[in-house]
């Protein structure tokens, strides 16, 4: 199963915003094809936020839907010119030699949310992983040969953790069944750690933590893991991240989304309240201790 590029949550709102003015005026795909003369392929990827606009293209479309108010006009070249920026800049691309381009882009989407929910069926979540249990998740998954590009995707993993702590910090709410506390990553040792990091974690107010144990028995979230971003401007431009061993699959279409808030919904009711949660989470990291 391929991954699938999400777009940009800027490049959405831009697509949007020019969709909007296509209709008003009633042109269609086509029409806004010969325009630009491109395909209607690519108008439809504009509107997504699949692909950047070039400036001469907005004008054109501008013209093209009547969009004579300056205010408007503005509006949409800052949404051009924002969305642009965010795909040449980030620290991340620093380290374009270890991303691939599904992990490059969820980093992206992470630095605009303001908001991740995530379901883990086996793993602590990379925002809260400590830097041993990170690298013995990497070593683990067979994707990076040489100890340096083992030591900069850990270096990635521990940078994205600064949106959980850094200026403005984003809501993060994980839950996580109990295999992810019991699968021993890295050794009893670096289990132990793990764990007493997570329950500092959660003792963050932006960060709530939650255990699904094994008694809940059989539940909706047990099929796999999956993280759901949440943005300010609009609730409609949430997305999910749907982790598959066969790579990771955006999920933009709204139906679709909506069920994977429901599937949350159902983990965090079904799950130990965070009270609980973090108790368990202290007995399991004193058993590793033993």
């Amino acid at each position: 199963m391929p991954n699938v590029k999400p777009s940009t949550v800027l490049g959405r709102q831009l697509g949007d915003e020019l969709r909007r003015f296509r209709e008003a005026v009633g042109l269609t795909t086509a029409g806004a094809a010969e325009v630009l003369d491109c395909t209607k392929g690519k108008i439809s990827r504009i509107e997504n936020g699949h692909v950047p606009v070039r400036t001469p293209d907005l004008d054109a479309l501008m013209r093209a839907y009547g969009v004579d108010d300056p205010e408007a006009r503005e509006r949409l070249c800052a949404l051009a010119r924002q969305a642009n920026r965010r795909r040449r800049e980030g620290w991340w691309h620093q380290y374009d030699a270890v991303l691939g381009d599904a992990y490059r882009d969820q980093i992206e989407l992470e630095a605009m949310c303001h908001g991740v929910r995530t379901y883990q069926v086996q793993l602590v979540p990379g925002l809260l992983q400590t830097p041993e249990y990170g690298r013995a998740v990497t070593v683990a998954s067979r994707a990076w040969q040489s100890p340096e590009q083992i030591d900069q995707f850990v270096e990635v993993r521990l940078a994205r953790q600064r949106r959980l702590t850094g200026e403005s910090p984003m809501r993060f709410w994980a839950v996580l069944a109990e295999g992810a506390l019991r699968q021993q990553v890295g050794g009893p040792e670096v289990m132990r750690a793990q764990l007493e990091h997570v329950a500092v974690m959660a003792e963050r107010p932006n960060i709530t933590v939650q255990i699904l144990p094994f008694s809940r028995g059989a539940h909706s979230g047990m099929f796999g893991p999956y993280v759901l971003l949440s943005f300010p401007q609009l609730a409609a431009l949430d997305l999910v991240l749907s982790e598959t061993p066969a790579g990771n699959i955006w999920v933009e279409r709204e139906p679709e989304v909506a069920r994977y808030h429901a599937l949350f919904d159902d983990a965090r009711t079904t799950a130990l309240p965070p009270t609980e949660s973090l108790a368990l989470i202290h007995r399991v990291a004193k058993e590793y201790r033993t």
